[in-house]
């Protein structure tokens, strides 16, 4: 006849040990346990994506369709040094976003994005703003997730924003601009009047991104005392034709960094 006795019961982050009895001979079995924890950080302007969990809907403030500002310490328990699998995907569609394997030797880990429809950035808190250096002044960084998205300029290099004032000025050069990356922080004065265009072109040359050679010009409203993670994002007129880019989205205005 079999029988088993609980002898020990670890708290999270031991071990719990388990002793089988068969025919009064003791074995031991070794459940190895230990803490688990994520935060995560999103914000999505629609309620329209899940989290799943190891197969399970993770529900959020008791919702499992998450919209808004995102909020979670999620705690957990890694078993027998198992990854904690977690997917972000659209609810309507089925969109697969982002896959992840959370391990104990890293926690707590971070999942951290920002989504909206035609729009998603993985790892939002791995970035971090420019420093500005003293008072009076403004500065930015650049990515371009979706480049070619409507303009299908067939150039799929890093892309460079030459900014100027109203007056023609160059006022910097934001370099290395791409899908996946911030570009290098790009700092001045702030003046009046407080408008700023930016010419986003091939790193490291005065051509525009385009392939017909039309210039891209991005407008954009300096803020005093700010530093900036701006989103350029191309758009697209009725007819479903290319019709510019607009940086108005900044990250900072969402995220704590």
């Amino acid at each position: 006849m079999y029988k088993t006795t609980l002898t020990k019961l670890g708290l999270l982050g031991g071990i719990a040990t388990f002793w089988v009895s068969c025919d009064n001979n003791m074995l031991p079995y070794y459940d190895e346990q230990a803490p688990g924890k994520i935060v995560i950080r999103g914000v999505v302007q629609e309620d329209s994506l899940q989290i799943v969990s190891n197969g399970s809907l993770l529900k959020i403030n008791q919702h499992e369709t998450l919209g808004g500002t995102i909020s979670k310490d999620y705690e957990f328990v890694y078993y027998n040094g198992q990854a904690r699998y977690m997917d972000v995907r659209v609810k309507t569609t089925q969109q697969l976003l982002g896959s992840y394997a959370f391990t104990q030797e890293n926690s707590p880990d971070t999942l951290s994005f920002f989504y909206k429809p035609g729009l998603w950035i993985n790892d939002v808190l791995s970035f971090s703003p420019g420093t500005i250096s003293q008072s009076g002044r403004t500065g930015y960084k650049f990515i371009f997730p979706t480049l070619n998205r409507y303009s299908n300029s067939g150039y799929d290099g890093p892309i460079d924003g030459i900014i100027r004032n109203l007056s023609g000025q160059v006022l910097g050069v934001a370099q290395n601009i791409t899908k996946e990356t911030f570009s290098n922080f790009v700092e001045f004065p702030f003046a009046a009047p407080p408008i700023l265009r930016m010419e986003l072109v091939k790193h490291g040359t005065t051509e525009s991104y385009r392939s017909n050679g039309q210039p891209v010009v991005v407008a954009m409203v300096m803020q005093n005392n700010k530093s900036r993670l701006v989103v350029l994002e191309e758009k697209q007129d009725a007819g479903g034709n290319f019709s510019g880019v607009q940086g108005t989205l900044d990250l900072c205005d969402f995220f704590q960094f």
